[in-house]
């Protein structure tokens, strides 16, 4: 492992965000499916979560650069389970939708917990997404067009949110629990080793300061 790129991992690592994440609704691109995981990434989403369309969903290597190695992916099967979910671990879910309550997507407080709904290109949030949904926001729209591209869609909203969470001071220092910091830049440095050692059901070796693994004898 060289030295600078541990770094590099740990402090990319102690910025990711665990209360702030995107739930797809059926995104049905694979191309806008892997540039919103790049958005996330950007961002310092830790996790997202996909209800992927009836057909599956596959990444866009080109387009994602390599993202699903630094962003969990947690899938299911409806929306109304995602939303389940990520309200369980007390998130709060803005719905990206022009519907009549809907507000300004930059008078949102997202240094709140958080998950952004975003649908799919043509017809947007599912009916049964937006029931579930706390809140409506949009993007206002200054020309001929409705919306925008989901993922450009999603990329203004995740800055917004990271420029609220920066200003209020929440990527200064990690906010993952310790062990699970450390657990998962073990994943991040040494994946091969990781996958070997999950799947034998042995925990994984301690790094040094500049990532070299610790023999445990």
């Amino acid at each position: 492992m060289n030295p600078k790129r541990f770094v590099r991992l740990r402090r990319a690592l102690s910025r990711r965000q665990p209360d702030l994440t995107v739930l797809m609704d059926q995104v049905n691109k694979s191309h806008n499916f892997s540039a919103i995981l790049r958005n996330c990434d950007a961002a310092g989403v830790l996790e997202v979560h996909v209800v992927p369309p009836a057909d599956g969903l596959d990444l866009h290597h080109g387009t994602s650069a390599g993202t699903k190695k630094w962003i969990g992916i947690n899938r299911y099967p409806g929306v109304a389970d995602a939303i389940a979910e990520v309200k369980e671990q007390g998130l709060c879910v803005v719905a990206a939708h022009p519907s009549t309550n809907s507000v300004d997507f930059r008078d949102v407080d997202y240094t709140k917990p958080t998950a952004i709904l975003m649908g799919a290109e043509l017809h947007g949030v599912s009916e049964e997404g937006l029931s579930h949904a706390d809140q409506h926001i949009m993007v206002p729209m200054l020309g001929m067009v409705h919306s925008l591209n989901v993922s450009v869609a999603t990329a203004l909203i995740l800055f917004e949110a990271a420029r609220q969470r920066t200003e209020a001071g929440l990527y200064d220092s990690s906010r993952l629990d310790p062990e699970e910091f450390e657990r998962r830049l073990f994943e991040w440095a040494y994946p091969s080793i990781a996958s070997s050692r999950k799947s034998e059901g042995r925990a994984y070796p301690a790094l040094s300061e500049s990532g070299e693994i610790i023999p445990d004898w």
